[in-house]
């Protein structure tokens, strides 16, 4: 049985429906109607189904499967909120401050060198190959929003700056007074991020920098309820076979269906 509310699965239909019609697709020209692409699309992101089994499950060719994930992944990504609206309805929410924390999604190897010939999607700090995806996340660590995906090899800094994170959250900090919390990945990131103090090379930290440092680790540790959301609610996360540019497509698509699940997009 699907692990998912039948809310969720009519609503995804819908959505399907609607871009057939924009499309202009005719009634019966297609092998399965919305509401059994729709599962076929939940089934590929709850359960990790293989494409094969969800082709052979529905009577259709595995390039039609294929075909039908990636229309449902675009349809759900569209509906996704933008880095602005996401940051103004946190603001018109009242919260003191924001989490920011990257993942990486892993993948299957993929060939393609960057700088200094070095395997562009390999994370050295994970020991595989991933998508690094920034995630936003709301003080008791709900998911917010999430970036497009870079490279497994980049720092979360390079990141948040390629996707302009750093200057929409540091003016969000100047302007409203809501602090962006995060961990040492993001040291020297602007005045609006709070992140531990770093142990100085051949010293020690005062008391205060250590007492400052426990705060903070301690309010911000609740940022990784957000990507384990993510990531134990959809098991298409935890290990992606596509193509790595498609993770941006299913990281937006998993934030709405888990939004959609629980009735809270902020």
């Amino acid at each position: 049985m699907l692990d998912v509310s039948r809310a969720t699965a009519e609503y995804l239909a819908k959505l399907l429906a609607g871009h057939r019609e924009r499309l202009g697709t005719r009634k019966g020209t297609r092998a399965l109607g919305p509401f059994k692409q729709a599962v076929l699309v939940l089934r590929w992101f709850v359960d990790g189904s293989r494409l094969v089994q969800l082709a052979r499950d529905n009577g259709v060719a595995t390039p039609t499967a294929y075909r039908y994930l990636h229309e449902g992944l675009t349809v759900l990504a569209d509906h996704a909120l933008d880095l602005s609206t996401a940051l103004e309805r946190a603001a018109a929410a009242g919260y003191t401050h924001l989490n920011l924390d990257g993942t990486v999604i892993r993948t299957d190897r993929v060939a393609a060198a960057g700088p200094n010939k070095a395997d562009l999607w390999w994370s050295g700090k994970h020991k595989h190959h991933g998508g690094n995806v920034q995630v936003i996340a709301a003080p008791d660590g709900w998911p917010i929003w999430v970036s497009a995906v870079r490279p497994g090899r980049e720092h979360d800094t390079t990141c948040a700056r390629a996707h302009g994170l750093v200057d929409a959250l540091n003016r969000l900090a100047a302007a409203l007074g809501i602090p962006i919390l995060t961990d040492l990945g993001y040291e020297n990131a602007g005045p609006g991020f709070r992140h531990p103090v770093k142990k100085p090379k051949g010293g020690e930290l005062t008391e205060r920098q250590r007492t400052f440092n426990a705060v903070i680790r301690g309010v911000h540790g609740v940022a990784e309820r957000a990507n384990a959301l993510l990531k134990v609610t959809f098991k298409a996360l935890r290990r992606v076979s596509l193509d790595p540019a498609a993770i941006t497509r299913i990281a937006r698509a998993a934030l709405v269906l888990l939004q959609l699940e629980h009735g809270r997009t902020t």
